[in-house]
């Protein structure tokens, strides 16, 4: 496979053609080789418009989702970010390229192990990561914007809780097939705002069906 050209088109006729037309997120693609983070026997996938299998029933997030993620969050160089799901490290390996710095969380000992070799082979450094369950809780300290990589039932406050004012995050909320990708700014400590981006449909978080907490 020649890999360069695989990259580029799944940049220029899958992402860019899904209205992913910030050039810092489309530079940020380019730079991580997603075939690093993709397992052997799934390498024909890598550049695929496809999930491709993790294990333990998770999935990576097509490119197009992956790019929308990082155009939502609006990144500009100097973030604090925080990941909920690492999986395969890849989205975690672009937001670092985007970002000061990432914290990502996962609750597969495997997942973060592969990560951590993943980032080290990309010369990737300015990444933390940690075991932990998001939906029961979340690391300490404030982030600038926060991803999350798998959908959860009901919003939950707690993730704006963690926001910066003027931070950013995209989560996708709802029940399949009706699911929708939102991203919420936190404008002060005491207000935000959520916009509605796209309808989709993406595979829960471990644990992610949570009690109702917040409404839009």
């Amino acid at each position: 496979m020649n890999t360069d050209f695989a990259r580029q088109q799944m940049i220029e006729q899958q992402v860019r053609a899904w209205d992913v037309l910030d050039e810092n997120v489309l530079d940020g693609l380019k730079e991580v080789r997603r075939e690093l983070f993709v397992a052997e026997n799934f390498a024909a996938l890598a550049f695929a418009d496809t999930e491709i299998p993790l294990g333990h029933g998770q999935k990576m997030m097509t490119p197009t989702i992956e790019g929308r993620v990082l155009q939502a969050l609006e990144l500009a160089g100097g973030e604090k970010v925080l990941e909920i799901g690492t999986g395969s490290g890849f989205l975690t390996a672009c937001l670092a390229t985007m970002a000061r710095d990432v914290t990502s969380i996962d609750i597969y000992d495997d997942f973060l192990e592969l990560a951590e070799e993943r980032l080290l082979a990309s010369e990737i450094e300015n990444v933390r990561l940690h075991k932990m369950d998001g939906t029961m809780a979340l690391p300490e300290g404030s982030y600038d914007a926060i991803a999350v990589t798998g959908s959860i039932q009901t919003f939950d406050e707690r993730l704006v809780e963690a926001l910066n004012p003027g931070g950013r995050l995209f989560v996708v909320v709802g029940n399949a097939p009706a699911m929708a990708a939102i991203r919420v700014t936190r404008i002060d400590e005491n207000e935000w705002q959520s916009d509605t981006l796209f309808e989709t449909e993406l595979a829960p978080l471990v644990n992610g069906a949570l009690p109702p907490q917040f409404s839009f």
